[in-house]
């Protein structure tokens, strides 16, 4: 199990998309506005690597790890 988490600053988040096409399994698109949240603040050990990358492609560095 892994012992990473993330976030997303809703304040910050501008609904780039980003986050969701790197890391489709952690973050989902909100149908209203396409603002991105976390599926679960858990990462999957498995997905670590493809939320690192969301992270670096977030424009707005609206995404938090920890």
């Amino acid at each position: 199990m892994s012992d990473v988490k993330v976030r997303v600053d809703p304040e910050r988040c501008q609904g780039h998309t980003l986050c969701a096409m790197r890391a489709p399994k952690v973050f989902e698109l909100s149908e209203i506005d396409g603002h991105s949240s976390t599926v679960s603040e858990d990462v999957p050990g498995d997905q670590e690597d493809a939320v690192v990358e969301a992270v670096r492609s977030c424009p707005e560095r609206a995404i938090g790890v920890f």
